[in-house]
């Protein structure tokens, strides 16, 4: 009678055993190197709180070399921000046209409105803002030929006297009223030839 025949040991089958041990724990590996690696992505945008390495205050009366001071520029986004033009002029539709040329030239416009009762009619457009927002009040009195800004008064001299969402407001006087604006782009016009 013959034996059937054994596996020996060190043959095909403990090779494959080591190759499903190493994929299990290259495997593993990978998933820890993983979660390490996003731990510390997600560590370092949203920690609030500080390990004594990143401290970068300075105590008074420390001097820090000048290469060590970092200038950073100052904040120039003007974007985001809304404009309300209300009509001060007396000039029938004259704050939605100013609306859409600002619109056209990429300014957030609001639903354009009426000065308030209390408010005279205005000869001069006036850029008005509210605190922090002078920078984007200074492009909207660019973009309107270099009008004046001001700080807004109170109180607002709208119709409704808010502003709603908007941060800067342009009261449209008769200088402005019923004119193109210098940087917005020309109306189209057609022409009918008789003939």
């Amino acid at each position: 009678m013959s034996r059937p025949a054994r596996p020996q040991a060190g043959g095909n089958g403990a090779g494959q055993n080591f190759n499903s041990t190493l994929s299990i724990v290259v495997a593993v590996v990978a998933v820890l190197v993983g979660f390490f690696i996003l731990r510390d992505i997600n560590s370092n945008g949203t920690s609030s709180s500080s390990s004594p390495s990143d401290d970068t205050s300075v105590d008074a009366g420390t001097t820090v070399p000048d290469a060590a001071v970092t200038t950073l520029p100052a904040a120039t986004n003007t974007t985001g921000f809304k404009v309300l033009v209300a009509n001060a002029s007396g000039v029938p539709g004259s704050a939605g046209d100013v609306s859409v040329a600002l619109q056209g030239l990429g300014f957030i416009v609001q639903p354009p409105l009426n000065k308030s009762d209390a408010t005279p009619k205005q000869t001069l457009t006036m850029v008005y803002y509210i605190a922090g927002q002078e920078a984007n009040a200074a492009n909207i009195a660019a973009a309107l030929g270099g009008v004046a800004t001001a700080p807004m008064p109170d109180p607002v001299p709208t119709q409704t006297g808010n502003m709603g969402e908007a941060s800067v407001l342009v009261l449209l006087g008769t200088d402005l009223a019923g004119k193109p604006l210098a940087g917005a782009p020309a109306a189209v016009t057609t022409t009918t030839v008789a003939g």
